[in-house]
C-alpha cells in the first residue's frame, strides 16, 4: 500500500499509515463539557523528571472528582522513537488537546502494539496505577471513590477495555488532570490555555536541584531512552527549563495569568494538609477528610524509598535531605553552578562547606525570592 507524506505535529515531514493521516485531519475541537453540560476544569502538571510528580499526582489519582492520566506523552516518544525531544514537543500538544476533549482514540493513533491491533485500557502507560481502569464499572478491584493506594499486581488482572469505554468514564468527571515530564516550554501550551472551548490550568511542580540530581543519579538506568532523546535536542539549553519557565511566570502573558500555579515539593512533604488545600482551591476542588488523611499518610512513613517510580509512604525529613548525604560536595557546587538563578528564585539556599552540607539540623529552604506582587500574578503558592 502507498503511505501518504504527511507532516507530523511538531516533527519534520514522515510517512504514517494512511488510517493516522485521516484521523490526524478528521480532529475536529470538541466543547470542554463535564457531565450535565458543566464546564470541565481541566489541569495540566508541568514538570521534570524526579520531581515528585509521581507522588504528587496521587493527590488527583486518588481523589473520587478527577480523571487523572499519567504521562501520556510517553506514548508519542515511543512512536516516534529516535525523535529528540524539542521536535516533539507540537506532537505531545496535539495529544493532550484530544486527551483534554475526551477523545482517547488518539492513544491508538500513537500505539506501538502493531497494525491491526486495537489499544486497551492495560496498553495505556500507567495503567496498572490508574485508579479510573483499576475500580468500578471498567475493573471490580476498587471503587473510584475509596481513597486509597491501588497494588498494582492487582490492577495488572483487571480486564482488558476498550478504549471508547475508559472515554465513556472521561465524560464522567469535571475535573481532568494530566501529570506530564515531556512538555519543556510553558508556550508549548498556549494554544490551548487560549482556547475558549478549554479551561486549562497549569500546576509547576519543582524541587530542589541538587535532589533532583541525586534521585536522577539513583534511576539512570530507568531513563536511558528519554536521555539519549534530550540529548538529539536541537536546543543545548535544555538544561535550562526551570529558569525559562520561572521567567515566563514573572512576567506572565494574557494567557497564562490566572492560570498558574507553582508548587514547590519540599511544602508538600513538610506541609502536605496546608500544600493540597491550596491547590484543590486553586484548581476548584473541595479536600475531603479522606483526602487530608491521604496525603498527611504518604508523608509520615518510616522512611526514605531508595527505589524509583515507586510510589510509596515516606518520612518528610528523610525525603528532603536524601541529596546531601547522596551527593559528593564537588556534585553540589555542579548543580548549584548550573542551577543558581532558578535556585535563588525558588528560595533553595546554596551550601558554603562540606561541613554545612551535612548539618542535617540546618535547613536550606527559605521563602521564594520573587517580588510579593510578581509572586501573586504568577500563582507562586503561598
Amino acid at each position: 500500500s502507498v503511505c501518504p507524506r504527511v507532516p507530523l505535529p511538531g516533527a519534520p515531514w514522515g510517512c504514517v499509515p494512511l488510517t493516522a493521516a485521516v484521523l490526524l485531519a478528521a480532529a475536529r475541537p470538541l466543547p470542554g463539557r463535564g457531565p450535565a453540560g458543566a464546564r470541565r476544569q481541566l489541569v495540566y502538571v508541568f514538570t521534570t523528571w524526579r520531581s515528585g510528580s509521581s507522588f504528587f499526582g496521587e493527590l488527583f489519582n486518588q481523589n473520587p472528582e478527577v480523571f487523572f492520566l499519567y504521562e501520556p506523552v510517553w506514548h508519542v516518544w515511543q512512536k516516534l522513537y529516535p525523535g529528540d525531544a524539542v521536535s516533539l514537543q507540537g506532537a505531545a500538544r496535539d495529544m493532550l488537546s484530544s486527551l483534554y476533549r475526551c477523545d482517547l482514540s488518539v492513544f491508538q493513533l500513537y500505539s506501538t502494539a502493531g497494525a491491526g491491533k486495537n489499544l486497551t485500557t492495560l496498553g495505556i502507560f500507567g495503567a496498572a496505577t490508574n485508579k479510573v481502569i483499576c475500580s468500578s464499572p471498567l475493573c471490580p478491584a476498587y471503587r473510584k471513590e475509596v481513597v486509597g493506594m491501588v497494588d498494582d499486581r492487582v490492577c495488572k488482572k483487571c480486564p482488558p477495555q476498550r478504549l471508547s469505554r475508559f472515554q465513556e468514564e472521561c465524560h464522567k468527571y469535571r475535573t481532568l488532570v494530566i501529570k506530564g515530564v515531556r512538555v519543556f516550554d510553558l508556550a508549548v501550551l498556549a494554544p490551548l490555555m487560549r482556547d475558549p472551548t478549554l479551561d486549562l490550568k497549569v500546576i509547576h511542580l519543582v524541587r530542589d536541584p541538587r535532589a533532583v540530581a541525586s534521585s536522577r543519579i539513583k534511576s539512570r538506568h530507568g531513563l536511558i531512552r528519554e536521555s539519549l532523546q534530550v540529548v538529539r535536542s536541537r536546543d543545548p539549553r535544555i538544561h535550562r527549563i526551570m529558569a525559562k519557565t520561572l521567567q515566563t511566570a514573572l512576567h506572565p502573558p494574557d494567557w497564562l495569568q490566572g492560570n498558574y500555579m507553582a508548587v514547590r515539593y519540599e511544602d508538600l512533604v513538610v506541609e502536605p494538609i496546608k500544600t493540597l488545600r491550596q491547590v484543590y482551591g486553586f484548581v476548584n476542588l473541595a479536600v475531603s477528610p479522606e483526602m487530608e488523611k491521604f496525603a498527611l499518610n504518604m508523608t509520615s512513613g518510616p522512611g526514605y524509598s531508595s527505589k524509583p517510580f515507586v510510589v510509596s509512604a515516606r518520612n518528610a525529613t528523610q525525603a528532603l535531605s536524601a541529596w546531601r548525604t547522596a551527593l559528593s560536595y564537588q556534585q553540589i557546587k555542579q548543580v548549584e553552578e548550573y542551577c543558581h538563578q532558578p535556585m535563588a528564585l525558588l528560595g533553595y539556599e546554596r551550601v558554603g562547606s562540606p561541613e554545612e552540607v551535612k548539618d542535617l539540623s540546618r535547613t536550606l529552604l527559605r521563602k521564594p525570592r520573587l517580588p510579593p506582587g510578581e509572586r501573586s500574578r504568577s500563582g507562586w503558592l503561598e
